[in-house]
């Protein structure tokens, strides 16, 4: 596939490593926002099928991933990163000037994309959420009560049912395999609070896919969040036995007809 152009964005706490993959001819902008301690350079396939599907793809590396700027993983406020995902979409829709966009994000991206609706009404086209962080989820609350966070990182397997996902992901040099930091548990806690009392952001068409068996982000505790994001225009698509990384799994082509599949009911609107 083409391979990314690199760019470095201004970002509200240090400089951003943005990606594009680029588009002869693009009908739409595909914005890829990345999970928790990991890169955009992991959606490589991602970009492939959404750039053969007529996307002009871009991304950004987080403050403190990637190599994007700032202490690994560290973050400490939430709106921040938001604020960095729209100078990148500004990035993007000034080489891409009224080609609609559409947002995808994963995990803890998801949040991200789910706060930058809700703070940005009327930008986007379309909101991919794969296995968002939204609603009830247990895990930093559960951190933030113990006196010392473990150093415990993400177990591999818990990714994908391919054991190649996994072994890629430990020897990955840019994911952190290390334990969460206590203020970025915090501003999960906030932020999942923010999202929740933020409204709807209808009537944005939303695409909302996760696996049933996802151990990470457990799937009845994104149910209502998503459910109160979206302002009725909701497809659901859950995938038995599927884990975290829906991008990655078995079932992946799956995947990608799906979401492509949505994004051509709504771009044809």
């Amino acid at each position: 596939m083409t391979e990314a152009r690199e760019h470095h964005l201004a970002g509200t706490r240090g400089r951003l490593t943005a990606y594009e993959w680029p588009a002869e001819r693009p009908s739409y902008v595909a914005l890829l926002v990345h999970g928790y301690g990991e890169h955009i350079g992991r959606y490589e396939e991602v970009a492939g099928i959404l750039r053969r599907h007529g996307a002009a793809v871009h991304g950004v590396d987080h403050l403190g991933h990637g190599r994007s700027e700032g202490e690994r993983v560290l973050i400490e406020d939430f709106e921040d990163v938001v604020t960095d995902v729209h100078t990148a979409a500004e990035h993007a829709e000034a080489a891409h000037p009224g080609l609609p966009v559409v947002m995808i994000g994963h995990s803890m991206g998801g949040l991200i994309a789910s706060r930058y609706a809700q703070r940005h009404p009327g930008e986007l086209t379309a909101l991919v959420l794969s296995g968002p962080v939204i609603g009830d989820w247990e895990l930093p609350r559960t951190l933030l009560a113990l006196d010392e966070i473990p150093d415990k990182p993400i177990s591999p397997s818990s990714l994908s049912r391919d054991p190649a996902v996994g072994a890629a992901y430990a020897a990955d040099p840019l994911v952190w395999h290390g334990p969460m930091k206590r203020p970025t548990a915090e501003a999960f806690v906030r932020t999942l609070s923010t999202v929740a009392e933020g409204g709807d952001v209808g009537p944005l068409p939303v695409l909302w896919v996760h696996g049933d068996d996802d151990r990470l982000v457990p799937l009845p505790g994104s149910r209502p969040g998503v459910e109160a994001l979206s302002g009725g225009d909701l497809t659901e698509r859950i995938y038995p036995g599927a884990r975290h990384e829906l991008f990655n799994e078995t079932n992946r082509a799956e995947v990608f007809a799906d979401v492509t599949g949505f994004l051509d009911g709504v771009l044809a609107r």
